[in-house]
């Protein structure tokens, strides 16, 4: 698949977010190293600190069917630039990606920017740490 089919993918899931409070839809598709999609929106709660974002989905999901290579992340948003992932994501993409992964940031009107995983989150925190 090329990587606009995964951007799409992503955009298409900012229709599915469940977001009653903020109104701040993401979508994310996550591609496994055998080109397997998984996407993921954020889902809110009224208890804020339950939500979970788009990207934690996707890799939740991926994770819990057993699969842990990954080759590129797209995360999508309604927002003017690129759309900027959390430090929890951030966080999550460390544990299960390698730090030149690319990731494509996805803004409104198909506003792209593609990073690393360690451009994201320079000094991560590993198991080597621990």
């Amino acid at each position: 698949m090329a990587k606009q089919e995964w951007i799409d993918q992503a955009v298409a899931m900012l229709d599915k977010a469940y977001v009653p409070y903020s109104k701040f839809p993401v979508g994310a598709c996550l591609v496994t190293e055998d080109e397997k999609l998984y996407t993921g929106i954020n889902i809110e709660n009224a208890s804020f600190g339950l939500t979970n974002c788009a990207e934690r989905t996707a890799f939740f999901k991926a994770v819990s069917e057993g699969e842990k290579q990954f080759k590129h992340l797209v995360v999508a948003g309604n927002t003017e630039g690129p759309i900027s992932p959390c430090g929890a994501c951030r966080q999550v993409m460390a544990e299960f990606c390698a730090p030149d992964m690319p990731v494509t940031l996805v803004g409104k009107n198909g506003v792209t920017k593609e990073m690393t995983v360690a451009e994201l989150l320079p000094y991560m925190f590993t198991s080597d740490e621990l």
